[in-house]
């Protein structure tokens, strides 16, 4: 049975639309043939993701997704914390849609989940490849 959860932290705000968002996160994680256990999504501001920066990578610099994985086989578990500050500036800098960008983001830490990464330019173009992907299929209905 799938858990998808949904949180803010030092800030107020609250996804648009849930219902949808939860469906489509739980069509791309089957897509690629896992299931959800438990995944919990935690939208925060910019000091608030540093500080978790700082203590568990240890990078002093502003992020836009941090995701911790607790995947056990094909059973998807993690905690997605995503700054609302990163992604305004990001729409502002690649001159689009808020909501575009913010999906975008919480695409690529389910990726993450799933098992792609994206610290070689290989994996980025793959990463890309695959948020465009879903990111269609979001914007599409399913």
């Amino acid at each position: 049975m799938e858990q998808l959860n949904f949180f803010s932290e030092n800030i107020k705000f609250e996804y648009h639309n849930e219902t949808y968002l939860n469906k489509w996160i739980v069509y791309v994680v089957e897509q690629e043939n896992y299931i959800i256990k438990n995944l919990n999504f935690i939208f925060t501001n910019d000091d608030y993701l540093l500080e978790i920066n700082k203590k568990y990578l240890k990078h002093n610099y502003y992020t836009d997704v941090i995701t911790f994985d607790y995947v056990e086989e094909n059973n998807v578990s993690g905690d997605i914390f995503i700054s609302i500050d990163r992604i305004k500036e990001n729409a502002k800098m690649y001159n689009v849609d808020f909501i575009d960008e913010l999906n975008r983001i919480i695409i690529h830490g389910v990726l993450h989940l799933l098992g792609y990464k994206d610290k070689l330019e290989i994996e980025k173009l793959e990463m890309t490849q695959k948020e465009n992907f879903y990111l269609k299929s979001a914007n599409s209905g399913l």
